[in-house]
């Protein structure tokens, strides 16, 4: 294959992964976790940059619409793996990466591939369930480069027939967006006589409504949905925000599918490797590193049984925990829940203190497990997930996600509706 071949083998071992985890199927989403490590991929965290799409489990008919929607955004060359098990983990990526290598097969899937993705013509805007933004956290999009100096004379009168080409803007990136040239300054002679009947939410994004703020003055409100495609994020789970500024107003929550119509995982996991895995994912969203890797090495040797290995790992996690300043700042205040919080949530006692408090006490049930302490099941002092939206409520949506991470969350929800803030 000459000099392009070289060229596509060596990109293969660059390859990164976009991991969809089915509700229950956390054994096999670890193992992929793994077996990327060992490989030298990486993971993905929107479909831009990924190159295999990789679904753990088999979804439901909610889980497979997103899917679905996320392989669309993915740009070519692209492989969907579907591993159904852990065992099959190793041959499904090993067929990503020569399928990877198939040109003939990456010049047909580019011909037959819509140009522009499709939305749906009955999808409501203002409630996608976090399906309709590809999984994105919009919550961590980069405004700061937008320049909106020369607002000076925009003609929106034209709205009604404006064409956006069913381009997907769940996926744009706004912070390289530059809106020097659009003007707004004309606004007072504005016709907005034509927009009754107009669709304010083009390519999906649903557009900010009105709402009565605190003090009893109108602000606009944004109703943004996280999950359930998220890095570091609980499977399946959906938490639509009602945003004032930056600040969660209201928020209710659902499972996809129910948690159960994607097909039987493989039952509860460890308590401490859950543990182990939420501690991790605490982490990364916190930005340590070293501290997340140190909490995944303990999680994958107590899923192989490898106790010695888990105990150095906890051991190690547990002194970059403690000596970590970046995680005090990070953490600190972070959901703080007292006393009375506890029992208004009917929360249980390890929950009290902000997010560091509960990291720390976290890894101390690590560790009292990995020593070989009287095992403590998963679901013992977990919390449901019909609680989250009461929770966040309050939160600044850049600390929402940290406050969920933060949360003893039971693993296992099994209805679709569960809460309302």
């Amino acid at each position: 294959m000459g000099l392009s071949g070289a060229l596509a083998r060596l990109a293969v071992r660059a390859t990164r992964v976009l991991v969809v985890e089915v509700p229950g199927h956390w054994a096999t989403r670890m193992e992929v976790e793994h077996q990327l490590l060992r490989r030298g991929w990486r993971p993905a965290w929107t479909p831009a940059d990924a190159d295999v799409l990789a679904v753990c489990g088999v979804p439901g008919p909610e889980l497979s619409e997103l899917v679905d929607r996320l392989w669309e955004q993915m740009p070519g060359p692209r492989v969907r793996a579907d591993i159904t098990s852990p065992g099959t983990v190793g041959s499904a990526l090993d067929a990503a990466a020569a399928l990877l290598l198939d040109t003939p097969h990456h010049r047909t899937d580019a011909q037959e591939r819509a140009q522009e993705p499709e939305i749906p013509e009955d999808a409501d805007h203002g409630g996608h369930g976090g399906m309709g933004h590809g999984g994105m956290d919009h919550g961590e999009m980069d405004h700061g480069e937008m320049d909106h100096g020369g607002h000076g004379g925009m003609d929106h009168s034209g709205h009604g027939g404006m064409d956006h080409g069913g381009m997907d803007h769940g996926e744009m990136d706004h912070g390289e967006m530059d809106h020097g040239e659009m003007d707004h300054g004309g606004h007072g002679g504005m016709d907005h006589s034509g927009h009754g009947g107009m669709d304010m939410a083009p390519g999906g994004i649903a557009l900010a409504g009105g709402g009565e703020d605190r003090d009893g003055l109108e602000m606009d409100v944004l109703h943004l949905p996280l999950g359930p495609v998220l890095p570091f994020w609980p499977a399946g789970l959906v938490l639509r925000c009602s945003l004032q500024g930056d600040v969660v107003v209201d928020a209710e929550a659902s499972v996809v599918d129910g948690a159960g119509a994607g097909g039987p995982g493989p039952g509860p996991a460890p308590a401490a490797v859950v543990w182990c895995d939420q501690v991790m994912a605490l982490l990364a969203l916190a930005g340590v590193e070293d501290a997340a890797a140190c909490a995944r090495r303990a999680r994958d040797a107590l899923l192989c049984g490898d106790e010695d290995a888990a105990r150095d790992a906890v051991e190690r996690l547990d002194r970059t925990v403690r000596r970590s300043w970046l995680l005090r700042s990070s953490l600190r205040g972070v959901l703080l829940l007292d006393r009375a919080g506890l029992e208004r949530h009917g929360l249980p006692g390890h929950c009290r203190g902000d997010a560091h408090d509960r990291l720390l006490s976290r890894v101390e049930r690590i560790r009292a497990e990995a020593d070989g302490t009287k095992p403590v099941p998963a679901e013992d002092g977990a919390v449901p997930w019909a609680v989250v939206p009461e929770l966040v409520t309050g939160l600044e949506l850049g600390s929402v996600r940290l406050a969920v991470a933060s949360l003893d969350l039971d693993p296992h929800p099994a209805v679709q509706a569960v809460g309302h803030g």
